[in-house]
């Protein structure tokens, strides 16, 4: 089998991780271009087409995020689980850092993980590997209609998969509140927020 060894980057950065479980943590952010998902309400389009974004080998990438003293990477997209990871989290763990990856479930994953956070969406179904390896479902709630099948998916992953509810941004102002109440009636539901928007960093 051959061993992947770069990858299309649309952008990579260290920032604080702004949603879900690890939210307020210093993070390296790499964003692999390529998606076939097709979120209508996507905030970064611009990573769809693989073909846009330059090969970067694993070796410059370990290079950039040991320049920083980050023990943390997040690896998203596009759609990350496009591609074979195996390596890359190899030497990552190597260095002795924790590797977390943000995708739609609709790939099997390939590569050991630390971190699994599974954000379904509807455009494309996700594979039942997703909801086996799952320690975060964060369901993105655009409508009213979301919350039922936030609720659908969260019937399929594992016991200990920890469940959050994120307004999409351009629906905040309206969607919150009703999130508010939804978690407050059921408490096995935590809240997500952008967090980062907020602090207005990457």
């Amino acid at each position: 089998m051959e061993v992947v060894k770069s990858f299309p980057v649309m952008e990579e950065f260290y920032t604080i991780q702004g949603e879900g479980s690890y939210s307020g943590r210093a993070a390296y952010f790499v964003r692999l271009g390529g998606c076939d998902v097709g979120c209508v309400w996507c905030d970064v389009k611009e990573s769809w087409d693989a073909e846009k974004h330059p090969e970067t080998t694993v070796t410059e990438l370990l290079d950039k995020i040991t320049a920083t003293k980050t023990d943390f990477v997040v690896i998203t997209g596009g759609e990350p689980a496009m591609y074979d990871l195996t390596y890359f989290v190899e030497e990552l763990h190597k260095l002795g850092i924790e590797v977390a990856i943000e995708t739609s479930g609709c790939y099997p994953l390939k590569g050991d993980i630390d971190w699994y956070c599974f954000s379904p969406k509807k455009f494309k179904a996700p594979v039942e590997d997703a909801y086996a390896k799952a320690k975060e479902l964060k369901v993105v709630i655009f409508n009213k209609s979301d919350f039922k099948w936030a609720e659908d998916h969260a019937a399929k992953v594992n016991g200990d998969c920890k469940l959050y509810l994120q307004p999409e941004w351009s629906k905040e102002a309206k969607m919150l509140p009703l999130i508010i109440e939804y978690v407050k009636e059921n408490p096995q539901w935590r809240i997500s927020l952008q967090t980062h928007k907020y602090m207005q960093i990457p």
